[in-house]
């Protein structure tokens, strides 16, 4: 499992967000690095009944039982792939796995924020993507914070016996 620091601990030019950049299905995206607590190989996952689509289900991370979330069926580019790698990310209720494909590595991402585009209004996806920039020639995600990760989910997981 890889451990990461604060931002600080890795230099960037200071003109965009410190994120860890990783692969959803089709897609690219980044997470701020301060709300990144380690990645990992997917670990063993149950199915979490009256869960939405996007919650793979439920795993044990570091002794404590903890959601995980398929990033891509979240954004909408929902494909049925086995995850390459868990993130483990921080959230207002405790941590969350976040059930990624590969992981590109840490980058300075510079990303214009969607409020001024109307194609990228509206809707849950759209509602989690601060804003957008590129990586080379692929349009690049910057996600909003997952601290709050939607009620239902910390729902179905305290009816399987998750504590919030």
């Amino acid at each position: 499992m890889r451990q990461y620091g604060q931002a600080s601990d890795h230099p960037g030019d200071g003109t965009g967000v410190i994120s860890l950049v990783f692969r959803a299905g089709p897609l690219l995206c980044a997470l701020a690095l301060d709300e990144v607590v380690e990645t990992m190989r997917p670990l063993e996952t149950r199915a979490l009944a009256g869960t939405p689509a996007f919650v793979r289900g439920i795993t044990v991370l570091r002794g404590v039982p903890t959601p995980v979330i398929d990033v891509s069926r979240l954004l909408g580019g929902g494909t049925a792939d086995e995850p390459e790698r868990y993130l483990a990310v921080r959230t207002e209720r405790g941590a969350i796995a976040l059930a990624t494909g590969e992981i590109l590595g840490i980058r300075d991402v510079e990303a214009d924020a969607t409020g001024g585009h109307p194609a990228l209004l509206g809707g849950r996806s759209t509602r989690l993507v601060a804003g957008v920039g590129t990586l080379g020639t692929e349009p690049l995600l910057l996600l909003q914070s997952m601290r709050a990760v939607p009620d239902e989910v910390w729902e179905a997981a305290a009816a399987a016996g998750v504590g919030s």
